[in-house]
């Protein structure tokens, strides 16, 4: 089975991430962090350009695309580090009035859990008695509520497509760092562990890329369960040895490196994070 891109994914993988460097650049991320907060001009942006819709039928005003192409869309926002309840309001495209043009934000209560809740029009589930937490992640405000929410399949595999991107990110830097980065009167990225640590990098990018998009043609749910464990660990540990590269300078807030494990860590919660996909694959082998 060959998983090429065909023209048109490779024309909205690039136009996505175009969109990104254009409204949401390494400068804008950093102004997040010190000024945490939804930009909604750029939410109705990424409605406008289809991002909340590509899996809308044409006729319910849709794009009229599949899972293949959202992976790929999602793939870039993780890559990019987009904050915002991006798949609460992916997800509720077809149901609630004005999430697929951006012009409602939509947040979900999910284990227990809800992302962004003061900043959503919407709240899928039940969110009373919501208590705020402190966030690891600057760029993620947390809410703690008693409902534990609903579990999603396509959730779980677009979760898995922002930690391949955040993975695919932390290979970007660490390698371009290494090249960079001089002690000895050479490049940190010629001293033997460095090139480990960005080999491995690359490995589990790659391996939870191929086992991400592979779910996405099939949708199986045990394939989904599985690219979503290569995947958290592709951008937990590919953030980890990002930061190794780096050194202390990888800890500064004028880097981007601490953000990407800090979200990584994050995401890897959601949906019943790895433990409900660890377990059913688990049951899938017994059976």
């Amino acid at each position: 089975m060959r998983f090429q891109l065909t023209d048109d994914q490779r024309a909205l993988r690039d136009g996505v991430r175009q969109l990104l460097a254009r409204r949401f650049d390494a400068d804008a991320l950093r102004a997040a962090v010190a000024a945490p907060g939804l930009d909604r001009a750029l939410w109705r942006e990424l409605g406008a350009a289809g991002y909340f819709a590509l899996r809308l039928p044409e006729a319910d005003g849709g794009v009229g695309l599949g899972l293949p192409e959202t992976v790929l869309a999602f793939e870039e926002t993780g890559r990019a580090l987009l904050p915002g309840p991006l798949l609460a309001t992916h997800l509720a495209a077809g149901t609630v009035p004005g999430a697929a043009t951006g012009e409602t934000v939509v947040a979900a209560v999910d284990g227990g859990l809800v992302e962004w809740l003061a900043e959503a029009d919407v709240v899928l589930g039940d969110a009373s008695g919501a208590v705020r937490l402190r966030s690891v992640d600057p760029l993620t405000p947390l809410h703690r509520v008693p409902d534990p929410g609903v579990r999603d399949g396509v959730a779980v595999l677009l979760t898995a497509a922002e930690q391949l991107g955040t993975a695919t990110r932390a290979c970007e830097l660490a390698v371009q760092h290494a090249r960079t980065r001089e002690q000895f009167g050479q490049p940190v990225g010629a001293f033997q562990a460095v090139k480990h640590l960005c080999a491995e990098l690359l490995v589990r990018a790659e391996t939870a890329r191929a086992a991400v998009y592979a779910a996405a043609v099939t949708g199986d749910p045990m394939d989904i369960a599985a690219a979503r464990l290569l995947a958290d660990e592709a951008a937990v540990r590919g953030a980890r040895d990002c930061l190794q590269v780096h050194g202390g300078m990888g800890f500064t807030w004028e880097s981007e490196v601490h953000l990407l494990l800090k979200r990584a860590w994050v995401r890897a919660q959601r949906v019943g994070g790895s433990t409900e996909s660890e377990e059913a694959l688990a049951a899938d082998l017994v059976a």
